[in-house]
């Protein structure tokens, strides 16, 4: 059975190196017999805001169910996003905040701390860009936005291993570091569709 990779880019801008990224990332995994799905978080129309978070449940905008379905249907997924202030973009958190909802994501339990991780079985990637070298980010920020993703996001819900492909510094590199970027990416979504069989 081929892989079913979801692609989402979580850029609010409608053109982007996280685009590029992950046109790569696509050309990979189709290559490799992959059926892919993408969306783009330019083209959602939503309420990012979590008003009253789990008290009162706002109805889903179609972006967002769309968003959802698309989660349901894949068997690996991959976001491309950029690093913007120690995590990701604040509306592709409003994404996060208001699909993965109890009884869709996770199902905490009455009477202990613990929780039903609802998305598992699913391997994730990410493709995360920064201004900032990788080096640096590790070493000033212990790298917040990927322990962000990974760990309380995608391993909380049960989406893992999430790999993280960062790079940087984007806003100084030359044309010969993007296409290696790129090929990286791509070579990423080859192996998704590889191991996602």
């Amino acid at each position: 059975m081929p892989a079913r990779i979801f692609i989402w880019v979580g850029h609010p801008r409608a053109a982007s190196l996280s685009h590029g990224m992950a046109d790569a990332y696509q050309r990979g995994a189709e290559a490799n017999g992959a059926e892919t799905r993408r969306m783009n978080l330019s083209d959602m129309v939503f309420d990012p805001d979590l008003t009253e978070g789990y008290h009162a449940r706002k109805t889903l905008e179609p972006s967002l169910e769309a968003w959802r379905e698309d989660l349901l249907w894949a068997n690996h997924v991959c976001w491309a996003y950029p690093q913007w202030w120690g995590g990701m973009p604040a509306k592709m958190k409003g994404v996060i905040d208001r699909s993965f909802l109890p009884g869709f994501a996770m199902k905490y339990h009455e009477k202990d701390p613990f929780w039903d991780r609802l998305l598992a079985g699913r391997r994730g990637d990410v493709l995360m860009t920064s201004d900032a070298p990788v080096w640096f980010d590790r070493l000033s920020n212990g790298r917040a936005a990927k322990l962000q993703v990974q760990k309380p996001v995608m391993k909380f819900v049960g989406i893992r291993p999430a790999r993280i492909l960062q790079v940087g510094p984007v806003k100084t590199a030359k044309e010969a570091t993007l296409a290696k970027w790129l090929k990286r990416a791509e070579r990423r979504g080859a192996d998704a569709a590889r191991r996602s069989r």
